[in-house]
């Protein structure tokens, strides 16, 4: 079998550990790469995994229908077994039973103290009130960098997984763009968004650029400052 090797120094072993974690816990429900070896050799950090053919396009309603399957498995609570990441940066995954809690202490108040940006998170459970949302397996980075398409279909990788609400996957997809009208169409078939999600993706993409933000800085503040102002936070 055809590999694909990532390497990094040593202190990347722990995130290509987390990428196998989630690889494996995705990959009974949808197509992700196999993981094939992962450890350190030589002093580096690797992960080898399955290569795959990726084509120029595919079948989009198929990767709707796809992630629709894959956020009905559930867990029982928000969370997940350990940390990992979310590109390079570190991604707290403590257990809650409460989705507005997680959301509030997990995603934004690491990402906006290491902004040095404040907001008033407490109005999250005011944006979040009579939404309850299952604890959805998620892929948890999903822009389009991260998709494509083989022959035998869709397929994911470089995942960042825990549960939580299915939105937030939704959400990234619109962040950056790169996906078809097909996808949404299929996935709103196999499984209607609820009402308010409009309103939410902004306040779950603000997850995403603040992680830019911190990671890459530039124009991210603005939109990042843009977000705060449209939430109310």
């Amino acid at each position: 079998m055809r590999r694909f090797l990532k390497q990094g120094a040593p202190e990347r072993a722990d995130a290509f550990a987390a990428e196998a974690d989630g690889l494996e816990a995705l990959r009974p429900h949808i197509r992700v790469p196999r993981v094939l070896d992962q450890g350190m050799r030589s002093g580096r950090a690797f992960i080898a995994l399955e290569h795959l053919e990726l084509q120029a396009g595919g079948d989009h309603a198929a990767l709707g229908r796809m992630l629709a399957a894959l956020h009905r498995h559930t867990g029982p609570r928000f969370g997940w077994a350990r940390d990992n990441y979310i590109g390079l940066s570190p991604q707290e995954n403590g257990w809650c039973d409460d989705w507005a809690q997680f959301w509030r202490e997990r995603r934004l108040r690491p990402q906006l103290d290491r902004a040095g940006l404040r907001a008033d998170l407490e109005k999250i459970d005011g944006l979040l009130e009579g939404h309850h949302p299952a604890a959805s397996l998620l892929h948890g980075d999903l822009w389009s960098g991260n998709a494509g398409f083989t022959r035998e279909g869709p397929v994911v990788f470089d995942p960042a997984v825990y549960y939580g609400d299915r939105e937030t996957d939704l959400a990234m997809t619109e962040l950056f763009g790169g996906f078809a009208p097909e996808f949404y169409a299929a996935y709103e078939t196999e499984w209607p968004l609820d009402k308010g999600y409009p309103r939410r993706k902004h306040l779950y993409n603000l997850y995403h650029l603040l992680n830019h933000l911190n990671l890459f800085g530039g124009g991210y503040r603005a939109q990042v400052k843009a977000t705060l102002r449209l939430l109310g936070l």
